[in-house]
């Protein structure tokens, strides 16, 4: 049972992506992010749609999925925490996001997407990490359908495909307006990257990079913010 903020538990069996640093600094790097109305494309057992709510008492998150294990996952968690007026989710293949909502139905949306493609799929590889149900096509049609105008689809990719996030992006009239680099340790190589595309933004990309810990191993403040951690707080990494 993994503790998250406001006293929510997540419970994620066997099988169901389980919490991650990608989750957790996908979280935090929507805060201050307007909008009430939140689609998770792909939303597994609840974890990002959890960790929304938790920010921001006003959001209403929406989760897509489409393995039957996590959606189930993602109802008892929602039943379990109480929050049925604000969280929901739906067992369904992202793709058919403009056949289940209004266009423009909502005000931003997150993503956790499919880093691999191709090879079986393992216990440490889970199915939500393979592509073949999810690519970042498909992806972005269904988040430029849900968006209304003017809003942000939040994304966490591996740094080698943010170009063709950015791209499939931009065929759908999602301009990329943020570009946070995430490096596990100051100095070393980026291990992830975040981006916040806007339906109907202009152009104009700004560049953002942190550190979870130091040079010298040493959590950092921003790694103490996104893990929610007061102080004297420790989290062994």
């Amino acid at each position: 049972m993994e503790q998250l903020p406001m006293g929510m538990t997540l419970d994620l069996p066997e099988g169901v992506f389980p919490l991650s640093t990608d989750s957790m600094v996908l979280s935090h790097f929507c805060r201050g992010a307007r909008g009430e109305r939140w689609l998770d494309l792909g939303s597994g057992g609840g974890t990002l749609g959890f960790l929304l709510c938790a920010e921001d008492p006003r959001r209403v998150v929406t989760g897509v999925e489409l393995d039957t294990a996590a959606h189930e996952a993602a109802l008892e968690n929602i039943r379990r925490n109480a929050l049925d007026v604000r969280m929901q989710s739906i067992c369904a293949d992202l793709r058919e996001v403009p056949g289940l909502f209004p266009a423009g139905s909502f005000s931003c949306c997150i993503a956790n997407p499919p880093y691999f493609s191709g090879g079986p799929v393992s216990a440490t590889l889970p199915a939500a990490r393979h592509r073949e149900t999810c690519t970042p096509e498909d992806l972005c049609r269904s988040a430029a359908w849900a968006l209304q105008y003017g809003g942000d689809l939040f994304l966490v990719c591996p740094p080698e495909n943010m170009a063709e996030w950015i791209a499939a992006g931009a065929a759908r009239n999602l301009q990329a307006k943020v570009l946070r680099l995430v490096r596990h340790r100051e100095g070393g190589p980026v291990a992830l990257a975040l981006l916040r595309l806007r339906k109907g933004g202009k152009p104009g990309l700004r560049l953002e990079e942190i550190s979870l810990h130091d040079a010298a191993g040493n959590q950092t403040e921003v790694y103490k913010e996104i893990y929610h951690m007061g102080p004297g707080d420790r989290q062994d990494t």
